[in-house]
């Protein structure tokens, strides 16, 4: 039961994540709240941040089942996942204004630029790819069932993120990312 509903949780967290990040809930919005609009970001920032506490505190209070025994391999493993995630996730962040990202600044609409180069010339979503990383790398620390349920439900939602994430970004840029998108691989780098 404990894990059905960390399970909900997620899909609760990922849902609103997509709805309230969607182009038109915004142009709504927008209408709906004039000027006081520009506040929204920091809003959705907050909700956001509140719901993956909220998660993180109700995986504390589950009890641990192990999955996998723990061992000097499967901890080194999860090191490493864990660390190469978070290199990307930091790397492919540089590109972000944190001012921007947590609603402090607007975002530019006309004059923003589509970003193909450093790790966003081998992976169109580096973001999701080290927190790929990172969730597996907990997952091989941890051993526990809990790290899969985290996994699996961010696994699951991948494509239904990268979707809509990609209409905006279709939306946006047109067919400068109409190209890119068919040169470059979702979240998996080609090596050949």
């Amino acid at each position: 039961m404990n894990y059905a509903l960390l399970a909900l949780s997620w899909i609760v967290f990922y849902t609103l994540h997509s709805v309230l990040a969607a182009s038109k809930i915004k142009r709504i919005l927008e209408g709906k709240l004039g000027n006081a609009h520009k506040w929204y970001r920091l809003g959705y920032t907050l909700v956001s941040s509140l719901l993956f506490l909220g998660i993180m505190v109700q995986a504390l209070f589950i009890p641990k089942s192990i999955l996998i025994p723990k061992g000097d391999l499967t901890d080194y493993l999860g090191y490493m996942f864990a660390g190469f995630g978070t290199i990307i996730l930091t790397k492919s962040s540089k590109n972000y204004s944190l001012k921007r990202f947590l609603g402090f600044e607007p975002s530019p609409k006309e004059d923003e630029n589509l970003v193909t180069t450093g790790l966003y010339s081998k992976i169109r979503h580096p973001l999701y790819a080290g927190l790929v990383l990172i969730f597996l790398g907990y997952f091989l620390f941890s051993g526990t069932v809990t790290a899969v349920v985290h996994l699996a439900c961010l696994v699951l939602y991948l494509p239904f993120g990268i979707y809509f994430e990609e209409k905006k970004l279709v939306a946006q840029f047109g067919k400068a990312y109409q190209k890119y998108k068919l040169a470059v691989p979702s979240i998996i780098p080609r090596f050949w």
